[in-house]
């Protein structure tokens, strides 16, 4: 019913001229004193031959619509799907689509373009900054045991760490990425998140419960591994010394990273894995970039993992990782 309003309404013109024409009819039959019976029949004659007319109109109205409507879901793809223009308007709409579309083409082309160039430029740099950091590390490495030495690497230790998030924002932002979904043991790669934080651990004397899980997962090992880390570096920078980080499961399919750091605020809490939010903590630490939980999300939400974090002020932060059942279905 709506539709057949919205046709009315569209030809209102049309029904207007036609309303005019009959009053004026009527109106000089009256003047003229002329029997109503032609009149009426005229009327009736006319009715019978528009209402057909009007009604074969409508199904094509109706039938253009439903196209249109069923367009929507693959426009964006192919504009050639449009339908064929009819009248001259038609084909000046049909023009300004094709025109938009293809300016939309080359904007695309140029964009893609311009993050491909981006993507090589990054992976060059953080491949070449790699050199100079490990030349760093050997000489660290042969000098005595300071504890400037020791800061120093703490400090180099930090610069890999940003350097590998570069390389894993890069790769993030294909959308293919290089994922190799497998079996993984969950267990496997919090030992390797936390072997790569062990002096950090040392350092600020934070004490480690690892709980094993015997969680074994459908997952991408690598990637795993890495949200895995950027969650324990979170834990490590805001749990103060001599603090505690514990790691167990709290139900199936799920690990949880929890510590007795400074908390998150309550209102942080919603956009906290929003790409470049620090929040009062980051702004508080004044070195936090916003890319590490923004990462872990992104990564977590391509390999079908849920991430769940709840915190209280003063009293830490807890960080759960959700597996899907064994069996689920991969897309």
């Amino acid at each position: 019913m709506k539709l057949f309003f919205s046709y009315l309404f569209f030809h209102r013109k049309s029904l207007v001229l036609f309303g005019i024409a009959g009053v004026i009819f009527t109106v000089v039959f009256v003047l003229y004193s002329l029997p109503a019976e032609p009149l009426l029949y005229a009327l009736l004659l006319a009715f019978v031959f528009t209402l057909p007319v009007m009604l074969i109109d409508f199904s094509n109205y109706r039938d253009e619509h439903m196209l249109l409507e069923n367009l929507k879901r693959l426009i964006t793809q192919d504009i050639s799907l449009l339908p064929e223009p009819k009248t001259v308007p038609q084909r000046d709409y049909d023009a300004l689509l094709r025109l938009l579309d293809s300016e939309k083409v080359i904007a695309q082309s140029e964009k893609s373009r311009a993050i491909r160039d981006m993507s090589e430029y990054y992976t060059l740099w953080a491949h070449q900054i790699k050199t100079p950091i490990a030349a760093m590390r050997l000489i660290l490495q042969s000098a005595p045991e300071t504890r400037e030495n020791s800061e120093l690497e703490e400090q180099l230790f930090k610069i890999e760490q940003y350097v590998e998030m570069v390389l894993t924002y890069v790769r993030s932002e294909d959308s293919g990425g290089d994922y190799v979904i497998r079996s993984v043991n969950v267990d496997d790669a919090v030992r390797t998140a936390v072997r790569k934080y062990r002096k950090s651990f040392i350092r600020k004397h934070i004490t480690l419960v690892f709980d094993e899980t015997g969680i074994t997962a459908v997952s991408d090992e690598k990637w795993l591994t890495f949200s895995i880390e950027q969650i324990l570096s979170n834990a490590l920078k805001y749990t103060p010394a001599d603090g505690t980080i514990h790691i167990f499961s709290p139900c199936a399919n799920a690990l949880c990273i929890s510590d007795t750091g400074i908390g998150i605020a309550p209102e942080d809490l919603p956009r906290i894995c929003e790409k470049g939010f620090t929040g009062y903590n980051g702004r508080a630490d004044k070195k936090s970039t916003g890319i590490g939980l923004y990462l872990t999300k992104r990564v977590l939400s391509r390999l079908s993992h849920g991430l769940e974090i709840s915190s209280r002020i003063g009293e830490g932060t807890s960080v759960t990782v959700h597996f899907p059942e064994p069996g689920a279905r991969y897309e």
